[in-house]
């Protein structure tokens, strides 16, 4: 019985039907050590802080996407999974864009911190 259990020797498992094209996994490898290598030139040039942080946000989103197109085969699923995906991006980046304006007016938010620091010190606690 316990051999009626097992599969024979002979017998190979159904192989699974694919009714889109393999992704070239070697293309999406150099396109995001492409990227990677971009990131570090971006980095190494010393830009301003804010369009480098720009920069490189937007390098990281693109090596997010090729991955989750492709290395997570979202790319050949249906649109409503991609509307699944793409709703909580958009509301992550309206929050972001609505606290903005609130977080660039804060006065921590344009004094460097060591002069918010060394500024303390230099005042004397009245008694």
């Amino acid at each position: 019985m316990a051999q009626e259990a097992t599969a024979r020797h002979g017998d190979a498992p159904a192989p699974i039907a694919m009714d889109h094209p393999e992704p070239n996994y070697l293309a999406v490898f150099i396109y995001l050590t492409i990227l990677t290598a971009l990131e570090l030139v971006v980095y190494y040039m010393h830009l301003p802080k804010t369009p480098m942080i720009a920069l490189l946000v937007a390098l990281a989103w693109a090596k997010a996407v090729l991955v989750a197109m492709y290395f997570m085969h979202l790319a050949t699923e249906k649109r409503t999974l991609a509307v699944i995906a793409v709703v909580p991006i958009l509301l992550v980046s309206f929050a972001c864009f609505m606290l903005l304006p609130d977080l660039t007016s804060r006065p921590w938010a344009s004094t460097p911190m060591h002069q918010q620091v060394t500024a303390e010190a230099h005042t004397s606690p009245e008694e």
